[in-house]
């Protein structure tokens, strides 16, 4: 194992096993929308995932739903992701959702982009309602982006400045076409297909299994002159 290129080994959570390939592991791939962007007085108010399996995307493995927020939803944040109140008032509260969802993610590999965020709201939630946080690895697909713009990779998009770091910044530098506004689906879904891009040059660049990518892949905390706003991340 190459530590200097990949970081430091940690324990790895049951049943991860770090030498399976990068394009055979399992994944799920998730975005949250939020009331807003304190984790202390904001909450969930949308999740949706899609999984990764043998490097395909499952069009009909998806998880979507909409949850009924125990704060009230602010102006700027439905102006993003377009969930009005009405929408959510006969919806099932965070609880029986969060239930359903840690089934749907089993022990698969967590993705977001900058996950951190989807993280801290939904390990709130596991803690009040657990007392633990999701045992699941996550990975954050801004952190292997940098990690892979510091090896100059031979991908245009490695190489080329974007105009921003949002998700879609960077799916659209990539290719991948968004259609709408902020959905929790529809960006896990333009994130997965964020991930399948990495895949090769991930290899290219020396990384080729889950044990080096969740090295990489650690969930981006800020920092590196990059802030997490509203202007670089969505709710």
């Amino acid at each position: 194992m190459m530590f200097g290129l990949f970081g430091n080994r940690r324990k790895r959570s049951p049943g991860i096993d770090e030498k399976t390939p990068l394009n055979k592991a399992r994944y799920v791939v998730l975005d949250t929308e939020l009331t807003g962007l304190d984790e202390k007085r904001d909450s969930i108010v949308s999740i949706g995932a899609v999984r990764i399996a043998e490097g395909r995307i499952g069009l009909g493995d998806v998880f979507y739903r909409l949850v009924s927020p125990k704060t009230a939803l602010h102006a700027d944040s439905v102006v993003i992701h377009e969930i009005t109140p009405s929408e959510v008032a006969t919806e099932p509260a965070i609880d029986a959702v969060l239930a359903d969802f840690l089934e749907y993610c089993g022990t698969d590999i967590l993705v977001g982009h900058f996950i951190s965020i989807d993280l801290s709201f939904l390990n709130r939630e596991m803690k009040r309602m657990y007392g633990r946080k999701l045992a699941n690895e996550a990975i954050d697909t801004f952190s292997i982006y940098k990690w892979l713009r510091k090896r100059r990779s031979s991908r245009h998009c490695f190489e080329t400045p974007l105009a921003g770091c949002r998700l879609h910044d960077m799916v659209k530098c990539f290719g991948i076409p968004v259609s709408g506004g902020h959905n929790a689906l529809m960006d896990a879904f333009a994130a997965a297909q964020l991930l399948q891009r990495f895949f090769p040059a991930l290899v290219e660049a020396g990384a080729r299994d889950v044990g080096e990518l969740l090295k990489i892949g650690i969930p981006f905390e800020g920092g590196d002159g990059f802030e997490l706003t509203g202007e670089f991340i969505n709710f």
